[in-house]
């Protein structure tokens, strides 16, 4: 079956929302559309969308002109078994105590290791990212101090390997995990079966802290918040207010380029750096939350 994706781009989030809502109203309608802000400081958001049917390309171009978008670059997709290439190439993934692997290579996991299985279908947050090894590093780290949190919160949870390391280690801790987008709660939720680990995670469909389950955990003392630069500057305030004094976070979704802008914003909200790590183009910042 032949597929498809239109792509376009923007000024401003509230203009690429719009087209996407608009693009969804299409005939032949696409499978799922998306925006993400491109981290170039031009301002410009991308819409795209997916079709299993060939697009209207008149209607994307009226689309395009009723937004002041750019002109949609259609393209069709080659015929590919992308879950079956994606298992050829991805390998597990090792981070200290935690092996992240798909189903094809649960018999490689060694002796004493915690497994984390996600399907190679899901492939954000498989830890082949730069940005969730970076955290599972960092967790890492933070096990090897010896602490003992009570609640963690893996914010914009994704997968929720996170959340699943979080659990495996501190089983008797409260861990949440929370996505802005109601499908990656619905497959956070489908992780934490295929792990196990139903009811060791409490999953939530939230933007930002604004949920009433949330702030009646608070405070955390383990925040995750792997999302992107932009939504990290804007939750600065409420991260740092929903995390206990001494407690720790761990930011990433950030380009090394970016790194010194994110950390001034946290520490002007009362947290400081306690580590730091750059894996290829993105990196990791550990923060303490200071007392008072």
């Amino acid at each position: 079956m032949s597929t498809y994706t239109a792509l376009s781009t923007v000024a401003g989030q509230d203009r690429a929302e719009a087209v996407a809502d608009a693009m969804e109203r299409l005939s032949p309608e696409p499978t799922g559309v998306g925006i993400f802000e491109i981290e170039d400081g031009s301002g410009l958001w991308e819409v795209g969308g997916y079709f299993t049917e060939a697009p209207d390309e008149t209607g994307l171009a009226l689309l395009a002109a009723a937004f002041d978008a750019a002109p949609f670059a259609v393209s069709k997709l080659p015929e590919t078994d992308w879950v079956a290439k994606v298992r050829r190439e991805l390998s597990p993934v090792v981070a200290g105590r935690f092996f992240v692997h798909g189903s094809h290579d649960a018999d490689k996991v060694p002796d004493g290791a915690t497994a984390l299985l996600i399907e190679a279908a899901m492939a954000f947050g498989t830890g082949h990212h730069g940005t969730t090894l970076g955290c599972l590093n960092a967790l890492e780290a933070i096990i090897g101090t010896g602490a003992a949190p009570r609640a963690v919160l893996d914010l914009g949870c994704g997968t929720a390997v996170l959340a699943m390391a979080a659990a495996r280690v501190w089983p008797d801790a409260a861990v949440l995990a929370s996505d802005i987008d109601a499908v990656a709660v619905e497959v956070a939720e489908a992780n934490l079966a295929a792990n196990g680990l139903t009811g060791a995670v409490t999953c939530i469909e939230a933007a930002g802290l604004d949920n009433p389950a949330l702030a009646a955990a608070a405070p955390f003392d383990l925040v995750f918040a792997n999302i992107l630069k932009g939504p990290l500057i804007a939750l600065a305030p409420d991260i740092a207010a929903a995390t206990a004094a001494g407690g720790t976070v761990i930011l990433s979704g950030i380009l090394n380029e970016q790194a010194d802008e994110v950390l001034a914003v946290y520490e002007t909200d009362g947290c400081a750096l306690a580590a730091r790590e750059e894996i290829g183009d993105w990196t990791t910042l550990t923060l303490t939350r200071n007392a008072g």
